[in-house]
């Protein structure tokens, strides 16, 4: 693959995506005289820079092929922030050569969607002792890292926010499917509720939902 320095009369411009039925479609502003681009699909948190992508990371798409399906099509399977560059391409002595074009006019960014984590807890109660019991469950449509979840312990009432009492981390991830946590013991007083750890990163990707 053969990279090209970028220069303004080739750029990519007013790049969109409209989602309809599961699919992602991008449209945007060809230049007169670009007839080939090579589109790069990838994870926000990972994005490479042009000189480090490889043929397998690109996708080349015609110009026919754009006004063919009314701009390029791709399949919904992300979920959170995703992002698209397009990369313009010219043909020089019957070969493409790919420009670096790198600023924000070629690139997109694409919510898929938030991965819903559902939870419930149980309190036990038993005589005759200071401190009831906690069973917490969890069901995770994907998995989801140890860091983004916390448990919040108050005095007197449930919590309502990440700050409204004592926040604990949790100690391993957390699979696909139901998690049945071990039993915690809490003052018979004290209440417990669920929240990220960080609410505006990763409320962006995951709903908490308390059943």
């Amino acid at each position: 693959m053969q990279w090209e320095q970028f220069s303004e009369p080739y750029g990519i411009t007013r790049v969109a995506y409209q989602l309809q039925d599961g699919e992602c479609i991008l449209t945007w502003q060809w230049p007169k005289d670009v007839d080939y681009v090579y589109i790069y699909s990838f994870n926000e948190s990972q994005e490479l820079r042009a000189e480090q992508l490889g043929s397998g990371q690109l996708k080349l798409f015609t110009r026919e092929e754009y006004k063919a399906s009314n701009g390029y099509r791709e399949r919904i399977d992300y979920i959170g922030m995703h992002g698209y560059r397009i990369f313009p391409c010219v043909r020089r002595d019957g070969q493409l050569s790919v420009l670096t074009q790198e600023d924000e006019h070629n690139r997109i960014r694409v919510n898929g969607g938030r991965a819903k984590i559902r939870y419930s807890i149980q309190y036990g109660n038993k005589l005759f002792r200071k401190f009831k019991t906690v069973r917490i469950q969890i069901f995770c449509e994907i998995q989801v890292p140890q860091e983004v979840l916390c448990y919040v312990k108050k005095t007197g009432s449930n919590p309502t926010n990440f700050e409204d009492g004592y926040a604990y981390p949790f100690m391993g991830d957390f699979q696909v499917g139901r998690s049945v946590l071990p039993e915690i013991e809490i003052g018979k007083d004290e209440y417990i509720r669920l929240f990220f750890a960080e609410g505006k990163r990763y409320g962006e990707l995951y709903e908490l939902i308390c059943e």
